[in-house]
């Protein structure tokens, strides 16, 4: 893969690009309007998606940090892009172009103060994964292989500015409007700047393994502080596969569940029991192991789930609830899905917008043992975000809807349910988590 000897770290260079990939776009969009007279309506959008997706991610990627995480984030939104999107930006997932060895060596001078050969027996300068803000070294030290994460120049410094470059493209996609639509934002860009301190994610790291090690096919790897420093990360060297190329050629149904357990009690432990979860479910931050076990990494996203909204976001989990008209209703207003100065129509079109989605999405909370690989379940779950996304009656609305907590904690469960879909895992008991 061709490597990056420089990243634009400064907001004129990193706009400059955007500029540059949004003047792209609007070439497509010349192309597509020529299409639409020799083509059909669809294959013309079609070619469209595909280019845009093509030259965005082209962009995002020369630039990565903040600006390819929101990609990343996208990727998952499975019932929201266009597929073209959801392929290309998949990539940032675990694919990029890596740094030059060259930039890798004064990266880490920068940030560790020493040269990688005076700190690991061996260093291998050639990066062998690559992702948004960082990417994985191999090393030996202590006698050990080792796996030494990087964090890319300027990803830090740059959070704001490139959220104010994805921010229109957002506000468009999601039909954010109103005055306090800058709390959405805002806690984007908390996580993103803890993403960046890799002191914090050290701490987040150990506290996972030490609360979740008891959780049967689940291994982490050790981590080595004293290695470690705010820009850089050394952690034990895990041999698996990526959850996504395990996926693409299993069919051991056995493994399948017995991954799909493991990976469903670790969600399910940090929600209930620790009510403090890995916020960033995706592929590339879990391998298999040819033992069959789960392995998790990278803790850098995690999200606090405070009692005010842990209540009632469960409590309407319930399927009794749901069907209780006024206690449904009080608790779409403790989770500002519903708002006080909502017309009688917006009240009622959110109601049962979110009646219907509930009564979906809680489906698994609601039988002691579920299947994940229950294709009719996540059609339905795509066609209802399909829907409402082409909804005319809801781009007239105020989509600026439900706390800020929504963000991360809804990520959370739309990563998690396409991993257990892509498992195939289909006898999964729900409740694990109150007796391991």
């Amino acid at each position: 893969m061709k490597t990056i000897d420089n990243i634009p770290t400064s907001k004129i260079q990193r706009a400059t690009r955007m500029v540059q990939t949004g003047a792209k776009v609007g070439v497509n969009y010349i192309k597509y309007y020529g299409d639409k007279i020799t083509k059909t309506e669809q294959e013309a959008k079609q070619r469209l998606n595909e280019n845009n997706a093509e030259d965005i991610y082209d962009g995002l990627k020369k630039l990565k940090g903040s600006a390819l995480k929101v990609a990343q984030m996208l990727s998952m939104e499975k019932s929201i892009l266009p597929q073209a999107y959801v392929e290309k930006f998949s990539l940032a997932q675990f694919s990029v172009p890596p740094l030059s060895p060259a930039l890798v060596i004064k990266t880490f001078k920068k940030y560790f103060g020493k040269h990688p050969d005076q700190i690991y027996d061996k260093f291998n300068s050639t990066s062998v994964n690559a992702a948004s803000i960082g990417q994985v070294h191999a090393a030996e030290k202590y006698g050990k292989k080792l796996a030494v994460k990087i964090q890319y120049p300027g990803v830090a410094d740059s959070i704001a500015s490139d959220l104010s470059l994805v921010k229109p493209i957002a506000v468009k996609m999601f039909n954010i409007r109103g005055k306090d639509s800058d709390k959405y934002f805002k806690e984007v860009e908390d996580k993103l700047v803890e993403e960046t301190n890799y002191l914090l994610e050290l701490d987040q790291s150990k506290e996972i393994v030490e609360k979740c090690k008891h959780i049967p096919n689940l291994k982490f790897p050790n981590y080595y502080p004293e290695i470690s420093s705010d820009r850089i990360i050394t952690m034990d060297w895990m041999k698996g596969e990526h959850l996504s190329e395990f996926t693409a050629y299993n069919s051991n149904i056995e493994l399948s569940n017995k991954l799909g357990q493991a990976l469903w009690d670790f969600y399910m432990h940090q929600l209930h029991n620790l009510r403090k979860v890995h916020a960033d479910p995706h592929p590339g931050n879990f391998l298999v192991s040819k033992e069959g076990d789960l392995i998790a990494l990278d803790f850098g996203c995690m999200k606090s789930i405070p009692t005010e909204f842990y209540i009632p976001y469960f409590e309407l989990a319930v399927e009794a609830n749901l069907k209780n008209p006024d206690f449904f209703t009080k608790k779409l207003y403790e989770l500002e899905i519903l708002r006080a100065d909502d017309s009688n129509e917006e009240i009622i079109f959110f109601k049962d917008l979110f009646h219907e989605l509930l009564s979906l999405f809680t489906k698994p909370f609601n039988q002691d043992e579920f299947d994940f690989s229950d294709p009719e379940f996540f059609n339905k779950i795509t066609e209802l975000g399909e829907r409402y996304s082409k909804s005319t009656e809801l781009r007239k609305m105020n989509g600026n809807r439900g706390s800020k907590h929504f963000i991360y904690i809804n990520r959370t469960f739309f990563g998690l349910y396409n991993l257990m879909f892509d498992l195939k895992a289909n006898k999964i008991k729900i409740n694990n988590y109150k007796i391991i």
